[in-house]
């Protein structure tokens, strides 16, 4: 998997985690529910999913990543733990992954690591960071690769870090849903007859003059009715054309929620014997280069 399919695993994660609390309280105010008298089901699923990104705090579960190549029939599954926690002023993402299985084969260890986190904590002998960064440590390769993500932001809000991750996957299900629904076609899936769980699926089919026209065809995830969060996520790209466009497929297992979290696991360790950094700015336009 090439390095910008992992930097964009990550912001897949950071979409579906449930994490996303600044389309609920931006401004400072939690989401405020909409007319009561709109009977579109699906408006009150976004409505409750919003309200309980809003009030996360932490978030912490084992995450399952598959990336499926369905022209080249390839298939490979990461298996990880995510970090996130909130404050009044600080918002910090982690993503450590811990096995990789390819095609049939045996689950290996595989060690990857990414830190999303704000450009002081970072140090250079010829370079000051500035602004929000995700960090990318490969145990295999023993390399370290600095991605920009914004340019500093107001010092007395916390950095929106799944906003930034929006700018490379959209943050479905964790908008305005009066947003959402410009950008796609929003239904609620039919729930599957033996299902023993309580879990509601949104369908998002790409509309022709969307912005991620060029990019999805389709997405969807899956919400957990008890806890009001996402538990699996699964994303249809448009290359290589339908119907071989590749899957990214993501699920949450044993998520603790506000439970609190050490804020050593957010900390950037740079093992010995690993290479400089490589280092990508935002180019002039904001975009990465």
């Amino acid at each position: 998997m090439s390095d910008i399919r992992i930097v964009k695993a990550l912001f897949v994660i950071s979409w579906i985690a449930g994490t996303c609390w600044a389309c609920g309280c931006a401004d400072g105010q939690q989401t405020q529910p909409q007319d009561t008298q709109k009977t579109d089901p699906a408006d009150a699923v976004l409505e409750r999913l919003n309200k309980m990104t809003s009030e996360l705090t932490s978030y912490e579960a084992r995450i399952e990543y598959k990336y499926i190549q369905p022209l080249l029939e390839s298939e490979s599954l990461n298996k990880g733990v995510l970090y996130y926690t909130r404050s009044a002023r600080t918002a910090a993402l982690r993503v450590n992954f811990e096995t990789r299985k390819q095609e049939d084969e045996k689950e290996q260890k595989y060690t990857e690591q990414f830190i999303v986190l704000d450009g002081a904590a970072l140090t250079h002998p010829a370079q000051q960071f500035k602004g929000i960064w995700l960090v990318q440590l490969d145990y295999q390769q023993k390399t370290v690769k600095y991605y920009q993500l914004a340019e500093p932001n107001d010092l007395n809000a916390p950095a929106d870090v799944f906003e930034l991750a929006g700018r490379n996957l959209p943050m479905l299900g964790f908008t305005k849903t009066k947003d959402l629904k410009k950008e796609f076609e929003v239904a609620l899936a039919e729930p599957p007859k033996d299902t023993s769980k309580e879990i509601t699926q949104v369908h998002l089919k790409v509309k022709p003059n969307s912005i991620y026209k060029d990019d999805y065809v389709s997405m969807d995830f899956w919400i957990d009715q008890k806890l009001g969060l996402p538990v699996k996520a699964v994303a249809v790209k448009t290359e290589p054309e339908p119907p071989y466009g590749e899957i990214q497929e993501i699920t949450f297992l044993n998520p603790k929620v506000n439970k609190g979290i050490d804020a050593n696991v957010f900390e950037l360790k740079i093992p010995k014997g690993f290479s400089e950094p490589e280092i990508t700015p935002l180019s002039k336009d904001g975009t990465q280069r």
